[in-house]
């Protein structure tokens, strides 16, 4: 559970070591205590109750530099945070958002869960809603923020806003929702590792639990 401001540090000095060629690509995985991110593209409007009640609720709220409108994190989501040069993986920003889609539809699938894409929404989508928001912004080649996987997420704080700009109730769901039953987030990291390396070519070195794990590109 790391919070918001100093996931975000973290992220932008890693940006800058990656980009001068000091660290080698890295993921960040980890959890946020509630918080309400604001994209580049949408404002407050999208926020529906009011100020006082966020307070009361303790809710932060950040504007930050990514793509995509208005999200929520909070404990259950498994937030991926990777760090990688579009250049030296041979990638464009829109695959590079396929192939963040193609990590959750392919852990989606070992669980048993149907994912899909819709065009005009980058994200993951099951037939009862969107399970997974994605999010990017590249910095000098380097990409930052990432993708939200509602995992046992409290769905409820998403009735709080229009996530993603888009007004319909109840559009938010979670793994543990669509399964039926409750799933830890830990329970799923080594099956995302699993795909993000498939899908991605990397293989990956985490030497020590809670250290952020590096991504090399596999020869071939």
């Amino acid at each position: 559970m790391v919070p918001y401001q100093l996931a975000l540090n973290l992220q932008q000095s890693l940006v800058e070591a990656r980009a001068k060629g000091i660290n080698p690509d890295v993921l960040l995985l980890l959890q946020h205590p509630s918080v309400f991110t604001i994209g580049r593209f949408k404002g407050e409007e999208d926020i529906i109750i009011p100020p006082e009640r966020l307070a009361q609720e303790g809710i932060e709220v950040f504007h930050i530099g990514r793509g995509g409108g208005i999200t929520y994190h909070g404990p259950g989501q498994l937030i991926g945070y990777p760090i990688l040069s579009l250049e030296e993986n041979g990638l464009g920003v829109r695959q590079y958002v396929w192939k963040l889609e193609s990590v959750i539809i392919n852990l989606l699938h070992s669980l048993g869960i149907r994912g899909h894409r819709i065009s005009k929404y980058p994200g993951v989508w099951v037939n009862v809603g969107k399970v997974c928001s994605i999010g990017v912004r590249v910095n000098h080649g380097i990409t930052m923020h990432g993708f939200a996987l509602n995992v046992d997420t409290d769905l409820r704080y998403f009735e709080y806003i229009n996530p993603c700009g888009m007004k319909k109730a109840g559009i938010m769901t979670s793994i543990s929702k669509i399964l039926g039953y409750p799933i830890e987030v830990e329970s799923i990291i080594g099956g995302l590792l699993h795909s993000f390396s498939d899908i991605f070519g990397f293989e990956y070195k985490q030497e020590v639990d809670r250290c952020p794990v590096m991504l090399d590109a596999l020869s071939g």
